[in-house]
C-alpha cells in the first residue's frame, strides 16, 4: 500500500473515530432530547440547520432576530450544520463549562450550614453583587430550574446536575 493510501485511511479512519467521540460525549437520552431540538429548528425537514431555519424559528416564537446574531449562531461560517456538527457544537459549549465539583465547591461557600441547602435570596444576592454581577432578569433565568424547597433554599448538589446535564435525576420527559 503506497503512504498516500495509508495517509488517506488513517486520516478517513481519524475521521470517524471524532464522529463517534462527538455521541460518546453524551448519554443516550441526551442525545435523543438533542434530536428533538434539531428537529424543531430543521423547519424545511431538510436534515441541515442554515440561517433560514434559524430566523424561520425565531419567528415561530414570535422575535425577532438580526444578521449577526444568526450568523453567530452559526458559528461565523453561515454554512448549514447536520445533526453531527449540532451536537459537536453543544459538546463544545459544555466541554467550556467548569467541572461538576468546581462548581459545587463555588455554592458550598454559601452554605453557612453545611446541609447542602442554600437559601434563593443568598444566592440572588451574591450573583447580582459580587463578580461577575448579573442583572435580576438574568439571575430568574438562572433560577427558574433550581430545585427551591419550601423553605426557599435550594438543594445546590442537585442544581449543579441539573446545570450541567439540563435535567433532574428521575426526570422522564
Amino acid at each position: 500500500m503506497s503512504t498516500v493510501a495509508r495517509r488517506n485511511k488513517r486520516s478517513s479512519q481519524r475521521a470517524s473515530r471524532q464522529t463517534s467521540n462527538v455521541f460518546a460525549m453524551f448519554e443516550e437520552k441526551q442525545i435523543h432530547e438533542f434530536k428533538e431540538a434539531f428537529k424543531l429548528i430543521d423547519v424545511n425537514s431538510d436534515g441541515f440547520i442554515d440561517a433560514g431555519d434559524l430566523r424561520e424559528t425565531y419567528s415561530n416564537l414570535g422575535k425577532e432576530v438580526s444578521d449577526k446574531i444568526v450568523n453567530d449562531m452559526m458559528g461565523g461560517a453561515g454554512v448549514a450544520m447536520n445533526f453531527t456538527v449540532f451536537l459537536a457544537m453543544f459538546g463544545e459549549r459544555l466541554r467550556g463549562t467548569d467541572p461538576e465539583n468546581v462548581i459545587r465547591n463555588a455554592f458550598s461557600c454559601l452554605d453557612l450550614v453545611g446541609n447542602g441547602r442554600i437559601p434563593s435570596d443568598r444566592l440572588r444576592e451574591a450573583l447580582t453583587t459580587m463578580g461577575e454581577r448579573f442583572s435580576e432578569e438574568k439571575v430568574d433565568d438562572i433560577l427558574k430550574d433550581a430545585p427551591i424547597d419550601e423553605h426557599g433554599c435550594i438543594n445546590y448538589i442537585e442544581f449543579v446536575r441539573i446545570l450541567k446535564s439540563g435535567s433532574r435525576d428521575g426526570d422522564d420527559q
